[in-house]
């Protein structure tokens, strides 16, 4: 299986979850369970982890575009989101990789 971690989720309260809390959230692989995702993000950043949560999203909805050339109906991807939380005096420096 690929790359696990695809990308960190990075808006306000993905933010203030990871100073206040140390929770880190990411998009993995839909196909990945918790102990893949927790000993990915263990290797490629280095830190030891508590606890891995996970949510599946999206996968169904359909939408609808108004265009020049008529109707145009799609479905939304499906995703998975893993929030992580690292051990008591860790982090994550999620820009060291930009």
């Amino acid at each position: 299986m690929g790359s696990i971690v695809i990308k960190p989720v990075i808006t306000e309260k993905a933010s203030y979850d990871s100073e206040e809390n140390g929770k880190f959230t990411f998009i993995v692989d839909r196909r990945a369970n918790k102990l893949q995702i927790k000993k990915a993000i263990e290797e490629l950043y280095g830190c030891t982890l508590d606890n891995v949560r996970t949510m599946n999203y999206g996968g169904g909805k359909a939408k609808t575009k108004y265009t020049n050339k008529g109707i145009v109906e799609a479905r939304t991807k499906a995703w998975k989101k893993a929030i992580v939380t690292v051990a008591e005096g860790e982090t994550i420096d999620l820009y060291s990789n930009i």
